[in-house]
């Protein structure tokens, strides 16, 4: 089985993140980057699929060269390749862009996947749209927030969140999984694995080779102003005695509770 992992690298969501709003960007400087955490469920699945019917998994990434640290994580989880397809033009969160780019990639230099597995969603845009608008350029079949996943021959079965349930879905392949947490516990590199990936030499392929019309590399989004969420406003202290504060509470509760 030929299954192919698409990941992104994202901002630490612990880290302390800083604007630059005259740039309208984030302050990458000192700021930790990682494998998107979705991504990770999606690769551990790829894995597991290929210890139990055998193939081979191939990790894609598109980004800077800033990305080959996470395409190495990805081959020290046990992936066999990796590539990065290498767009220098900054995050404009756009995910048609880079659907384009996954598509036409697939199309011209890397045709043959038998499975397609994303994460739902990267923790850097939020959009969860490359999955589905990836599926739609290739004209395969898509299942997303996927929490199980069985494949059996020319294809399989997906248990996916719905709201308030799950829908059980079957598909025919190729096709598009995006995975959702619980789908799986990703496992940890081994410093076997680590010191392997740091050999391995990972195909480059500038965006600008795969053969797309300029107009479908330019961006259709625009970033207008990007803030920090507002802080959290001050919490509002209730003098007087025990008695005197809960009377106090239960007024402003009923009378004006955004006041507390």
């Amino acid at each position: 089985m030929n299954i192919f992992v698409f990941v992104k690298r994202v901002p630490d969501t612990e880290s302390k993140i800083r604007v630059d709003q005259a740039q309208k960007k984030i302050v990458e400087e000192g700021l930790n980057f990682v494998l998107n955490p979705y991504d990770e469920y999606a690769l551990e699945e790829a894995l597991r699929l290929r210890e139990a019917k055998g193939g081979k998994v191939t990790v894609f990434c598109v980004g800077p060269e800033e990305c080959l640290t996470v395409l190495r994580k990805c081959l020290a989880m046990g992936a066999d390749e990796a590539v990065l397809l290498k767009d220098v033009s900054p995050e404009q969160y756009d995910g048609l862009r880079t659907s384009r780019i996954l598509a036409k990639a697939l199309q011209t230099k890397f045709p043959g996947a038998d499975l397609l597995l994303f994460g739902k969603q990267s923790m850097g845009a939020d959009n969860s749209q490359v999955p589905a608008m990836t599926a739609e350029w290739l004209g395969l079949p898509q299942v997303n927030v996927v929490v199980k996943l069985q494949v059996e021959g020319n294809g399989g079965t997906a248990v996916r969140e719905i709201e308030g349930g799950e829908e059980k879905v079957q598909f025919s392949l190729p096709a598009v999984i995006s995975a959702q947490k619980g789908l799986n516990e990703p496992r940890y590199e081994t410093l076997r694995g680590i010191m392997a990936a740091k050999k391995v030499a990972i195909p480059v392929v500038p965006v600008e080779e795969l053969g797309l019309r300029p107009e479908e590399l330019e961006t259709g989004l625009e970033v207008t102003a990007l803030d920090l969420p507002p802080g959290r406003k001050a919490g509002r202290m209730l003098a007087g005695t025990p008695e005197e504060a809960a009377r106090e509470l239960v007024r402003l509760l009923r009378s004006d509770a955004k006041a507390i």
